[in-house]
């Protein structure tokens, strides 16, 4: 027995996995990263507001993202202005004997309803504003007031629905749970994947044509004692073609293959080939794919044609009459004509 290839199809299993580990882990440290810069929990979970809740604590425990419930806004008769658009409508409504600027989307006031009676909207908090600055400017020189004045006369914060459901607020709490999502399936994944390598993909694969353990254990046994074909990383033992590359691990029982061909790849930087690498394809019974690619054109050959002797009804090379064939063996162009005469019932 080779002790080189002893479990050696879990071992490729477990290290596929193990390099793949880089991508959900740097994801994980670039959400840690958003959320020391920006209220990302709060974005995404936001707090309720309301009369009796204070601004401050909510601005202060970085809660900048609210629900806001409230009573009675009056519009002052001015907008916010961008790039020659309004985008956004000013208000004022007392809350726990404070004045507080309220800004709202115009789709959401009527273009500058006069009285609002009741309002329930997302909103950011903001705090030393340069548009709540600029307003407060504007209303004490129509009001003839000084700025300290009516600077005083007005809570500090103000609530601005704009900012909290603007085009680049959604893509940013769309990315962060997309990100949130994809780390904690794909992190969970590889870890059982390298703990279990048995449930991983390449071996699920296997249920199609029993039960995928002891057909591991079968693979695992013929590999190790002596493999019948060997490159860099595939092998053919005397009932199974095992792939353990960098691109991932495959097993398929010889008898189960239909099709095998090859293609090339061309390399090149601007005008400069750099090399020609060829990649194997094989399509089995079930439609189970395997893809082999960045192999040599000897080692590709050589597998090919050991592979067309043990199993001499197998497809060898591309070509159109033989994609035919793999549809009709595969039952494809049968499901294909069913689906396309259902739609045109449909229709």
């Amino acid at each position: 027995m080779n002790e080189q290839l002893d479990n050696h199809i879990k071992n490729s299993i477990k290290a596929y996995y193990k390099s793949r580990l880089a991508m959900p882990l740097f994801f994980i440290a670039f959400l840690i990263l958003i959320a020391i810069l920006y209220p990302v929990k709060s974005l995404i979970i936001p707090s309720s507001y309301h009369e009796g809740i204070s601004l401050d604590k909510l601005y202060e425990n970085n809660e900048k993202f609210v629900i806001a419930s409230l009573n009675d806004l009056y519009f002052t008769g001015y907008t916010k202005e961008f790039l020659g658009y309004t985008n956004g409508y000013y208000y004022y409504t007392l809350v726990d004997g404070d004045c507080l600027v309220v800004l709202l989307n115009p789709r959401d006031c009527d273009q500058g309803m006069p009285i609002i009676d009741k309002k329930i909207f997302n909103a950011e908090i903001l705090s030393d504003s340069t548009s709540m600055d600029v307003l407060l400017s504007s209303m004490a020189e129509d009001l003839n007031w000084t700025k300290n004045g009516i600077t005083n006369t007005f809570n500090k914060y103000m609530l601005s629905e704009p900012d909290a459901t603007s085009y680049i607020a959604i893509a940013l709490k769309v990315l962060i749970i997309a990100l949130s999502l994809y780390t904690a399936i794909s992190l969970t994944g590889y870890i059982l994947y390298i703990i279990f390598p048995s449930i991983s993909p390449a071996v699920r694969k296997l249920s199609v044509y029993g039960n995928r353990r002891k057909l591991l254990k079968e693979a695992e046994k013929e590999l190790a004692t002596l493999p019948q074909l060997a490159t860099d990383d595939m092998f053919i033992t005397e009932h199974f073609f095992i792939e353990t590359s960098s691109y991932g691990v495959a097993i398929v029982p010889i008898s189960e293959i239909v099709w095998i061909y090859k293609y090339s790849t061309l390399h090149k930087f601007l005008w400069h080939h750099f090399s020609i690498s060829y990649t194997l394809r094989i399509v089995a019974n079930k439609r189970v794919h395997i893809h082999c690619p960045k192999n040599t054109k000897t080692d590709i050959d050589g597998i090919m044609d050991y592979l067309a002797e043990a199993n001499h009804s197998i497809l060898v090379g591309f070509s159109e009459e033989n994609r035919i064939k793999v549809e009709s063996i595969q039952g494809d162009t049968i499901a294909m004509r069913k689906l396309l005469a259902f739609l045109s019932k449909r229709v």
